[in-house]
């Protein structure tokens, strides 16, 4: 039981199992208070006013399906303030709110990512992923719910090259994202862009499910840029960027 200032005014919030709340009177200013099961923990913040406090704006993505999820926010700072904000990041299965929680790992209280370890895959439930921010003058929360497999978005393929074959082909060939964890289970397809020098468009081919592809009928003595997609092979979540272009244009041999 915690008893507080009279004329006293309390914000309470829950995070990672503990309350936090905010308290202001006419005489202390105000107070963060970290309230656990038997102590509780007060950071001062600046003095006055509650004010509205922005919530961090996340975006979670699974590049490494199924080994992890990568989480990031922004947070405009604080005006007339040089003190940091810091991040509590928590998630659980399921959107019960008695859910036990877990911390989403971050580098330091002051990062602005975190990484969801051990993705359950297929989960009948959704994640819930819990920012709270907490400003130089006041706390905020973010609550972003997902399924690993509707974010997935590879990252590029990397390695893309060109080698001109006879009878006017051109034989490209890439390598799925390194950061991509078991291709050889969860398998990649791929789509192709490609753009002959002066043409005004893209043309695109694909998807295929190969590494390689052999572009017919392309025109001799002229130079291609051609660029390369990943998406997973079940269509789960959405497509990579683009890869960088081919790292010099083929010039053919009629």
């Amino acid at each position: 039981m915690y008893s507080f200032i009279p004329q006293t005014s309390i914000r309470l919030l829950m995070c990672a199992q503990h309350w936090l709340a905010v308290r202001w009177g006419p005489s202390h200013g105000r107070t963060l208070m970290v309230l656990g099961e038997s102590e509780a923990h007060a950071l001062p913040l600046s003095p006055g006013p509650p004010v509205a406090v922005t919530q961090p704006r996340v975006r979670c993505q699974a590049s490494r399906y199924p080994i992890a999820v990568d989480c990031s926010w922004t947070l405009p700072p604080a005006p007339n303030s040089s003190r940091p904000t810091s991040f509590i990041a928590t998630y659980r299965l399921g959107v019960a709110a008695h859910g036990e929680s877990w911390p989403c790992l971050q580098r330091t209280p002051e990062a602005t990512s975190c990484i969801i370890p051990d993705i359950q895959m297929f989960s009948m439930v959704p994640y819930v992923l819990n920012i709270t921010a907490v400003h130089p003058r006041g706390v905020s929360s973010s609550f972003v719910p997902f399924v690993p497999e509707h974010i997935i978005k590879p990252d590029p393929p990397e390695g893309v090259r060109l080698s001109p074959l006879p009878g006017q082909r051109l034989w490209v060939q890439w390598e799925p994202p390194r950061s991509w964890p078991f291709p050889e289970i969860f398998s990649l397809k791929y789509r192709i862009r490609y753009k002959r020098h002066g043409a005004a468009r893209f043309r695109q081919v694909g998807p295929i499910e190969g590494t390689s592809f052999t572009l017919k009928a392309v025109r001799p003595q002229a130079k291609y840029c051609i660029q390369v997609a990943a998406l997973d092979l079940t269509d789960y979540g959405e497509s990579s960027a683009w890869s960088l272009p081919a790292v010099a244009s083929v010039t053919l041999s009629k």
